[in-house]
């Protein structure tokens, strides 16, 4: 594609990167294929092809309007047109520059920009949104329908274990997932524990900065990710091994700080190392599930799976054939984000889990960070398609690696949700820690 970019964007930094990555797109349109918006609305200019001309002309010094703006807030930056592109068009990273722009340009209603600053002071930090959301909790029998399905109940994290070993890893505590689902972080903890490695969080941490990001809120950002990279990089320094990311979300982002302050000479190479050394818990377990002396925990694990019935660990029948009947759900940022489709499915049945077909894993469930607040309509429509493939099989349990799917799935299912690491956890051989 060709490009002339306008004086006000083309010698900077994010100029010189859109302009390469629209010179990379050769209008083949096979993205909208896979893209949920297009699927569902059928306009062009809510799929992948549309939005990259209309940044394009943006970036090329005609005046966006509030049309250009709402079709690309309808975008969900799952990036599975990425998967598919036989470019390889980054399109994630130029939809997040064509946002900042068209946001300096085109003023929103009052009402909206209500909204988004207020989910950029609340969300992202623990001390603000976690008493709101006990608050929410405590008074959920006499919320409305719709607003108590956004309140999830309580969840008690279970014991950390802290014994010392020769292997520590660094986990992102995050915000939302701190206070709404504690107990991943601590289940990853135990597991990690048994195969004789220390999970740590480091308390200065907090946001991976994802959400102020994909709000055009990039200063706020960029101040959240040079804060997490001050808090872990004592840590790294001392030999821990590895920054541990459960929510795939959050782990796309943080595997993409070195582009992000690629152009910081304070931060640029502390960046790029604490990218290169993010890991998703199924990156980690599949390499120690692999050690020889893990065999033991292995086989343990898989005779416990097998012989349960139930969900979370209940005792039933024996099934010395089959475990529990469990359907994946892919999150969009660790298949087409972080590039790992098909990685915790594999763990999952390595360790005797039933996985049923899920029809269309390749599309969104609607959650996509704040889009399922600031997109309703949408949202919902996705989640009920999603819902629908993940129950055609009759699973017992839904399992995702993402906190936003696994609130924005439980919201509207009648069965379990659970982060995968949960069961892992559960299938684990008694031990007191």
């Amino acid at each position: 594609m060709q490009t002339q970019l306008a004086d006000f964007i083309r010698d900077s930094h994010e100029g010189r990167e859109a302009d390469a990555i629209l010179r990379t797109c050769v209008h083949c349109g096979f993205c909208t294929a896979t893209c949920p918006t297009y699927q569902l609305l059928g306009d062009e200019l809510d799929g992948p092809r549309g939005r990259i001309y209309l940044i394009k002309q943006v970036l090329e010094g005609q005046a966006p309007s509030r049309k250009t703006q709402l079709h690309l807030d309808r975008c969900l930056t799952c990036r599975s047109c990425e998967t598919t592109c036989p470019s390889g068009v980054r399109y994630g990273r130029l939809v997040d520059i064509g946002r900042a722009t068209v946001e300096e340009r085109v003023p929103r209603p009052t009402g909206e920009r209500l909204v988004r600053r207020l989910l950029r002071w609340v969300v992202p930090y623990p001390r603000r949104f976690g008493p709101l959301l006990r608050l929410g909790q405590a008074f959920r029998p006499l919320l409305p329908e719709t607003l108590r399905a956004k309140v999830p109940p309580r969840r008690a994290a279970g014991p950390w274990p802290d014994r010392q070993h020769p292997r520590t890893l660094v986990a992102l505590a995050g915000c939302a997932q701190a206070a709404m689902t504690p107990d991943t972080n601590a289940a990853s903890a135990r597991i990690l524990d048994r195969l004789g490695i220390r999970l740590v969080e480091a308390p200065q941490a907090g946001c991976c900065g994802a959400l102020p990001h994909h709000l055009a809120a990039e200063d706020e950002a960029l101040a959240m990710v040079r804060r997490n990279i001050d808090a872990w990089w004592p840590l790294v320094a001392g030999g821990a091994e590895a920054i541990l990311v459960t929510a795939s979300g959050c782990g796309t982002m943080v595997k993409d700080y070195g582009t992000l302050l690629a152009h910081d000479p304070a931060y640029a190479a502390k960046a790029a190392r604490i990218a290169a050394l993010t890991r998703d818990p199924g990156e980690m377990l599949a390499e120690e599930l692999a050690r020889p002396e893990a065999a033991m925990l292995l086989a343990a694990i898989r005779a416990r799976v097998l012989a349960q019935g139930g969900v979370g660990g209940q005792p039933g029948p024996l099934a010395p054939t089959s475990g529990q009947r469990i359907a994946f759900h892919s999150p969009c940022s660790l298949q087409h984000g972080q590039k790992l489709p098909g990685l915790v499915e594999g763990i999952l049945v390595k360790l005797g889990f039933d996985l049923t077909p899920v029809a269309d894993g390749h599309l969104c469930c609607g959650s996509a960070g704040s889009y399922s607040l600031l997109q309703p309509e949408l949202s919902r429509r996705l989640r009920d398609n999603k819902l629908a493939s993940l129950t055609a099989g009759g699973p017992t349990c839904i399992a995702t690696a993402n906190i936003g799917c696994q609130l924005h799935l439980e919201a509207g299912s009648s069965i379990p949700v659970r982060h995968w690491v949960e069961l892992v956890d559960e299938a684990l051989p008694i031990d007191k820690i």
